[in-house]
C-alpha cells in the first residue's frame, strides 16, 4: 500500500514539473516595475496623476503554471491606476484609455518592441518577447469613489468575512474602462468596477487567516510576495489548473476558467499543511460551494458579481460551461485518487503524461518512492474516464 510520504512525493513531482521558476516571477516583476518607472518619469503625460502599475491574476497570487505548449506566451495581467486628478466626472473611459495608450505606445517604441500595441475591450495588450515571452494586458483604471467603496464594504461584510479584511479589500476597489460599456465615450457615473488588489488580500487571508488578520490590525504589510510563500492552497490550485488545461485541450472554449477554480479552492481550503490532504479536501468540497441560485460563484470582494455568469448567459449556453465544469471536477477527483493510490511507476508515469501532459524521470521517481519491490508488491488501480456527453450531473442531484 502506498504511504502518505509516497503520495507526497508524487504530488511534489507534479508541482516541480508545472511550476514556474522564481526567475520567471522576478522577470515579470522587473517588467512591470520598468513600466511603472516609465509612467512616472518626468516626461510622462500622466506623471502628475500619480500612476501605479500593479500585477493581478495568477502572477499576483503565485498560482501561475507553465503552459501545455512551452512555446506559448505567458499572460501577465496588470492594471495602471491613475490615482490623482482624474475622476468619472472629469474624464470619459475612452479618454482614460487613450491616455494610457499614448504612454504604452511610447514605451513600446522606446523599448524596441516590434509587435503593435493592441486594444482589447478592457485593456491594452503589449507583446514582450525575449528569452521569456509574455503578453502584458494593462487595464486602465482609477480609484472607485467613496460611495462605491462603502457599498462594496457593506456587501462584503454581509457575507460574514472578517471585518478587518472586508475594510482592507473594499478600499482598493477600482473603476475600469470597457469599450462595451454604453457610457464608454461619455461622462457617466456607472463605470464597471474591479478589485484585483482586494481579491489578493482575500486570497492571502484564506491562505493564513490568523496571520493576515494580525497584519491588517497592525496596519502592516507583509513584504513577502505571494509567489514565494508556496502554500498547499497555491500548490493545489496549480495542480488543478494544469489538469484542467490538459482535460480541455481539445475543447478550450468550454474549459473551466481559472478565477472559478481559484475562488472555490480558496473557499474550500481549511488550512491544511499537507498538500495531499489539502488537494483531497479542496476536490471534495469545491462542487458543493457552487450556489444553486445566482450568483453561482460570487466574487468574494464584490459579492454581487458572479464569476460564473457565462454559465447562464444566452450567448454562452451552447458551450455548456456548467456541465463541463462539473465533468472536469469529477474527472479530477477520479484522477487524483488514482495517482495517490499506487506505487506502480509505469502506471504513474503514464497517468502523469496522459492527465497532466507531464513527463517524469521514472528512475528518479522510483528512487524517491523507495521502490525495490517485486511485481507482486505493486498496486495498479483501474482508471476511469468521465464521459463528457453522458456524465452524471452532480449539480442537479
Amino acid at each position: 500500500m502506498i504511504t502518505n510520504e509516497q503520495k507526497q512525493v508524487v504530488i511534489d513531482n507534479i508541482v516541480k514539473l508545472l511550476e514556474l521558476p522564481d526567475s520567471a516571477y522576478d522577470k515579470a516583476r522587473k517588467r512591470y516595475e520598468d513600466l511603472g518607472e516609465w509612467f512616472d518619469r518626468n516626461e510622462s503625460t500622466v506623471s502628475s496623476n500619480n500612476p501605479h502599475i500593479f500585477p493581478q491574476g495568477s502572477f499576483r497570487l503565485g498560482t501561475a503554471i507553465r503552459p501545455l505548449d512551452e512555446n506559448e506566451e505567458y499572460d501577465l495581467d496588470l492594471a495602471c491606476k491613475l490615482q490623482d486628478g482624474i475622476s468619472k466626472d472629469s474624464h470619459t473611459q475612452e479618454t482614460l484609455k487613450n491616455l494610457i495608450g499614448i504612454e504604452l505606445e511610447a514605451y513600446r517604441i522606446a523599448r524596441g518592441i516590434k509587435s503593435e500595441l493592441q486594444p482589447k475591450h478592457r485593456c491594452w495588450r503589449l507583446e514582450y518577447q525575449d528569452d521569456l515571452n509574455f503578453h502584458m494586458d494593462i487595464v486602465p483604471c482609477i480609484p472607485a469613489d467613496e460611495k462605491r467603496r462603502m457599498a462594496i464594504f457593506e456587501s462584503i461584510r454581509r457575507t460574514g468575512l472578517d471585518e478587518f479584511v472586508a475594510v482592507a479589500a473594499s478600499q482598493t476597489t477600482i473603476s475600469i474602462t470597457d469599450d462595451r460599456h454604453k457610457g464608454f465615450p461619455h461622462i457617466c457615473g456607472d463605470w464597471n468596477i474591479s478589485n484585483p488588489e482586494g481579491y489578493a488580500k482575500w486570497f492571502e487571508y484564506r491562505m493564513n487567516p490568523q496571520q493576515t488578520r494580525i497584519l491588517l490590525e497592525m496596519s502592516q504589510v507583509d513584504n513577502v510576495p505571494l509567489f514565494k510563500k508556496k502554500t498547499p492552497l497555491q500548490r493545489a490550485i496549480q495542480i488543478l489548473k494544469r489538469h484542467r488545461d490538459n482535460w480541455s485541450k481539445d475543447n478550450p472554449e468550454s474549459k473551466p476558467i481559472s478565477i472559478i477554480i481559484t475562488t472555490l479552492a480558496a473557499r474550500a481550503y481549511n488550512g491544511e499543511t499537507d498538500i495531499v490532504e489539502a488537494l483531497g479536501n479542496v476536490l471534495e468540497k469545491m462542487g458543493g460551494l457552487v450556489n444553486p441560485k445566482k450568483p453561482r460563484v460570487p466574487n468574494p470582494v464584490d459579492p454581487d458579481e458572479d464569476f460564473a455568469d457565462r454559465w447562464y448567459r444566452p450567448d454562452c449556453l451552447h458551450l455548456r460551461l456548467e456541465e463541463h465544469f462539473f465533468s472536469w471536477l469529477l474527472q479530477a477527483n477520479t484522477d487524483f485518487r488514482h495517482i495517490t493510490s499506487t506505487n506502480d511507476i509505469e502506471f504513474l508515469s503514464d497517468q502523469l503524461e496522459e492527465k497532466f501532459s507531464l513527463r517524469v524521470n521514472k528512475m528518479e521517481l522510483r528512487e524517491q518512492l523507495g521502490i525495490n519491490a517485486t511485481i507482486g508488491d505493486i498496486m495498479t488501480p483501474k482508471t476511469h474516464t468521465i464521459d463528457r456527453q453522458d456524465s452524471a450531473r452532480p449539480w442537479k442531484k
